[in-house]
């Protein structure tokens, strides 16, 4: 007799049975009895759902998501009891259906928006079940298995669980695979099947052979229970004991098995590194007892990562550091009701925690350091940035928690020695302490993280040899350094280790250059991706005794690239990712099953052989390719009609695409990962949307992209673009980056642009475009004949496109001042509109489709809109190059001579703009960037240069002072970026400017059109 599922151990336990069988191993043994040559099986359950990939026989890919119901069938019963209807009925009418909704795929609440939406529009019944039997579907195949396309499920399918007994469900699967699927008569029992067959097998072979009745197992089953609270950690758990009239003993309520343990059959423990690393890292003595400063320093983010230098740095300058407590549930919901952001990642949410702590212990300061650069890992590496969230989270707690104890965060980069010590130098002086004192403490400070780097990484070295002598199975499992937290990793390698198995950490690999960077397309620019990266091509490099398990935070930006490509290099070598996202949510049950899942399967496969296939990318864009025909992104109504003058005299044919639809959307979701940010979605499915059209010769076409380099995810778009492109089929059409500088590391022969030649010519382009948006957003509120202001925004835009291709600089210019008199010509005065200023993430506050219009929604309502710029986000340059140099991040060298000369420039044609655009009445000057960073630096610091950096609380702050109180922040759903200088900053910006409204939107591709009127609608219905 055996047991599987969520209550194995405890079935177990209470009937005394044999033995227990993983739940996923059950499900391929009742799936491989109804169809022996299953390739795929599919189990959704009313919570969860389980995805199993076969090859040859043997699971190679599982798939377990339990995060969310969405896409199960507890989803369509609510939906069905929403609307008065039984589920079988439910069923039955969205087989009939003729028009199936398309409702997205994204969760529950935002569906609901959408189907209110349609009910309204008079769509049946049939049609919307219909439309949530593809969203199922669609959320299984593309979010949660992430499909490029359907035929990697195979041609034999097996779909099992309670939710398969919906023939609508069955039916959209077997349409969107275009593949006949098998099912039993009872697909919600496929669990137990497969749970007896084992059990017969055993019998079989004489493992078992006694059989006990169902009646004799019920009268066993009395038991007694029992509270003991464990002191075996800082969780204190309150465990239940179950005593059995048979002698056996359950416990429950346990976050890990440390001390009490339903672990049978694994009684010897693998070594666990991770929690090894958590005590050399933070057991640290110092000499300092009795100083005059106290300095507290959370657990949390950067400092698991730079501990051992600050560490020793403030020792030996005689200054007392104080760590806060170790991480724990109780104090972090203690402290998560100054969270900014919901969907911000769970390491930073736990920050608050332990500043609250801190300020409970009376530290006379609080050190949370902006470290912008860590080390490089590895010279192959193009940077080593932190994420947006690991630098600058500080400025978030100074606005959010706001404590009366002072918050020290002086700017840091771990890449130059030198400039390092002048940051420590300028931060330590203040405090009465002498130069050469700080000179030598930073000196000792390094050899400490040398030190500690270094034997971190030999240990696992060690360890990992030990472990292969053995014949042990080793897991190497990697994360952020910020998930050695055991309340962040929710001890995930203790129950791995609690299973015999040795888990090593990515600091196998720490500071070294492990594999060809080449063999990807991912940008390197992140320290922490970075060193993850090199570990799973290191995995992949190994024999099958060792695997790869990646924990990853949700709502974690920069790993949605990352996750990609170490799936990408680990089946290359015939070796699978298993992924466990983790965050607040206390689930420990679904975490074990997963990780037993996942080492079960390990175990089973461990004897494959391994096949290495090679990598392939898109073609270089070559001198013979200069007469392709480029294709580039829409962006905006004001910009994009210039940018294809503009390559014209630079050599180049770009054909600008149109502007993005549904059909975008839902092309970038199958071919770029559906955790990015949407512009991303968007820019990925209309290049590919292109290359599928037919309309191209594909081997005389090209695609290009801007890329910006720094912290925030878009550099990152163009390795989205090439690995999509390749994964459509057309690996023979070259990918350009748009960058000034090579940094970017893209390999484009043929792609040289004179710069001296088209830079005028450009910023005449910029700054011109940016007063046809002043005058038209002015304008079409106040025009006499609706229609006219279109009219004239696209007239003077063909004509600023013929002075550009004719590179008359003096002609653009002059037809500024032609416009702003045009321009007046059509309006009625009207000094008392509303006004709304417009801010956020640049492609999504520019580029209507991706912002649902809502520009145009506004001007529909008489609301006259502050209309977005481009020329602040180019020459914010000027304001960050001094800011790096004061603050020791960048040197200063004779090139800032140049960089001087040419903000003049720029300056001066500004003002000359301003001058020729004066003519129209309801002009508001361009503004000078220094005076704009005046205002930034009320609410954040000029440090904060990822996204739209500081410039986008600079630009709320410019419209508080000119009267403009009411503003919109438009911004991708989870975007890093604006964690921190948008939602992060809020209640600073409220607290200065308690007249500001501020409405922040969060956009993707399954966002609900009513939900985005109805903020709206709460927005313009308080207008003052």
């Amino acid at each position: 007799s055996y047991s599987t599922g969520y209550g194995e151990d405890l079935v177990k336990a209470a009937f005394n049975l044999n033995g227990g069988i993983i739940e996923t191993i059950a499900h391929y043994a009742a799936a491989r009895k109804i169809n022996p040559n299953v390739s795929f099986i599919l189990d959704i359950g009313g919570q969860d759902m389980k995805a199993i990939f076969v090859e040859n026989g043997v699971l190679n890919r599982m798939e377990i998501n339990e995060a969310c119901s969405s896409g199960c069938g507890s989803f369509i019963e609510a939906f069905a009891r929403s609307l008065n209807y039984p589920v079988e009925t439910f069923a039955r009418e969205a087989c009939l259906a003729e028009n199936p909704c398309d409702l997205g795929t994204r969760c529950t609440v935002f569906m609901n928006s959408k189907v209110k939406q349609v009910l309204r529009e008079g769509v049946s019944v049939g049609d919307i079940a219909a439309g949530l039997s593809y969203s199922v579907v669609k959320n299984c195949l593309y979010k949660v298995l992430k499909l490029k396309k359907t035929e990697e499920l195979g041609k034999e399918i097996v779909v099992q669980g309670g939710t398969m007994r919906n023939d609508a469900i069955v039916r959209a699967l077997e349409l969107l695979t275009e593949t006949e699927v098998s099912r039993s008569n009872l697909p919600e029992l496929m669990g137990a099947y497969g749970c007896a067959l084992y059990a017969q097998s055993a019998v079989e072979k004489k493992k078992h052979t006694e059989i006990v009745s169902l009646n004799n197992l019920l009268q066993t089953a009395g038991y007694t229970t029992r509270q003991i609270p464990c002191h075996g950690c800082e969780n204190r758990c309150l465990v239940h004991k179950y005593s059995f009239a048979n002698k056996n003993v359950y416990y429950s309520g346990n976050k890990c098995e440390k001390v009490f343990s339903n672990q049978g059959a694994y009684l010897t423990k693998g070594r666990n590194l991770s929690v090894e690393k958590y005590g050399l890292l933070f057991n640290r003595k110092g000499k300092t007892e009795n100083s005059h400063l106290t300095i507290g320093i959370p657990r949390s983010l950067n400092i698991y990562e730079d501990y051992p230098f600050w560490h020793k740095l403030f020792d030996e300058c005689g200054i007392k550091t104080t760590l806060s407590t170790t991480s724990t549930f109780y104090n972090y919901e203690m402290g998560v009701h100054s969270v900014m952001s919901d969907n911000i990642c769970f390491p930073a949410k736990l920050m608050h925690s332990h500043i609250y702590d801190l300020i409970q212990k009376k530290v006379d300061r609080i050190f949370i350091p902006y470290v912008i650069f860590e080390k490089k890992e590895g010279e192959e590496s193009t940077n080593s940035y932190n994420c947006p969230i690991v630098s600058g989270y500080s400025e978030v707690i100074k606005s959010a928690v706001n404590p009366a104890i002072p918050i020290d965060s002086p700017v840091i980069t771990f890449q130059n020695t030198q400039l390092l010590a002048k940051q420590c130098l300028e931060y330590l002086q203040p405090f009465g302490i002498e130069k050469r004192r700080i000179k030598q403490a930073v000196k000792e400070a390094i050899i400490a993280q040398k030190n500690y780097e270094r034997e971190i990484r030999e240990l696992n070295r060690q360890v990992y040899a030990e472990s292969k002598n053995e014949s042990k199975l080793t897991i190497l499992l990697a994360g952020r350094p910020y998930h050695t937290d055991p309340l962040i990793q929710h001890k995930l390698s203790d129950m791995i280790s609690s299973m015999g198995v040795t888990v090593v950490t990515e600091d196998m690999v720490r500071g070294e250059d492990v594999g060809n960077t080449a063999k990807t397309f991912l940008v390197s620019q992140w320290a922490y991706i970075n060193r993850i990266f090199h570990a799973a091509q290191w995995v992949a490099k190994q024999g099958n005794e060792v695997h790869f398990i990646q924990m990853t935070s949700f709502g974690c930006g920069p790993d949605a690239f990352l996750i990609d490509e170490i799936k990408s290099i680990l089946s290359r070598h015939g070796k699978s990712l298993t992924l466990l996202k983790i965050d607040d949510m206390n689930n420990i049950g679904s975490i074990k099953l997963r990780v037993r899942s996942v080492v079960e399967s390990l175990k089973f496969n461990h004897n494959i052989s391994q096949k290495s296939n090679p990598f392939l990318t898109t073609r270089k864009f070559t001198v013979e390719d200069k007469k392709r025909t480029i294709l580039a992104p829409y962006f905006t109504d004001y910009v994009s009609p210039l940018v294809s003058p503009i390559f014209k005299l630079a050599g180049y044919n770009v054909e600008v695409l149109p502007e993005s639809n549904n059909d975008s959307a839902e092309c970038g979701l199958m071919y770029a990962n559906n955790e990015i940010c949407y512009p991303a979605t968007l820019i990925v499915g209309d290049l590919i949307k292109a290359l599928k059209s037919g309309k191209y010769d594909i081997s005389q076409t090209a695609v290009i992209i801007t890329q910006t380099g720094g912290q925030c995810r878009a550099s990152n778009y163009i390795a989205l673009i090439k690995k999509g492109i390749v994964e459509a089929g057309y690996p023979e059409v070259p990918v350009l980056s748009l960058a000034i500088g090579d940094s970017m590391m893209n390999e484009q022969p043929g792609f040289t642009i004179n710069w001296m030649k088209i830079i005028p010519i450009t910023l005449g382009a910029v700054l011109f475009s940016d007063c046809i948006a002043k005058f038209y957003h002015a304008s079409v509120v106040r025009e006499k004949n609706k229609g006219e202001a279109k009219k004239l925004r696209r007239y003077y835009l063909d004509e600023a496109g013929k002075l550009i291709l004719a590179n008359n600089s003096k002609a653009l210019y002059q037809l500024i001042e032609t416009a702003a008199k045009h321009f007046n010509e059509i309006i009625i005065p009207e000094d008392n509109l509303p006004k709304v200023g417009l801010v956020g993430e640049i492609y999504l506050k520019f580029n209507c489709f991706a912002n649902k219009d809502v520009a145009e929604w506004l001007i529909d309502k008489k609301i006259e809109v502050m209309p977005p710029l481009l020329t602040g986000f180019f020459t914010q340059a000027f304001v960050n190059r001094k800011e790096n140099i004061r603050t020791h991040i960048e040197k200063a060298g004779i090139s800032d001579l140049a960089y001087d000369l040419f903000y003049k420039l720029v300056q001066r044609k500004i003002n000359k703009v301003n001058r020729l655009a004066a003519s129209f009445r309801y002009f508001t000057p361009l503004t000078n960037i220094f005076k704009e960073a005046e205002h930034g630096k009320e609410i954040i610091t000029l440090s904060a240069q990822f996204g739209e950096g500081w410039l986008l609380p600079a630009e709320i702050v410019s419209f508080a002072k000119e009267g403009t109180n009411n503003v919109i922040s438009l911004q991708p759903f989870g975007c890093i970026a604006n964690h921190i200088v948008s939602k992060g900053i809020e209640k600073k910006i409220k607290t200065l400017y308690p007249q500001m409204n501020l409405l922040s939107l969060d956009y993707d591709s399954g966002v609900s059109e009513v939900n985005i009127i109805n903020r709206l609608l709460l927005l313009t219905n308080s207008l003052k």
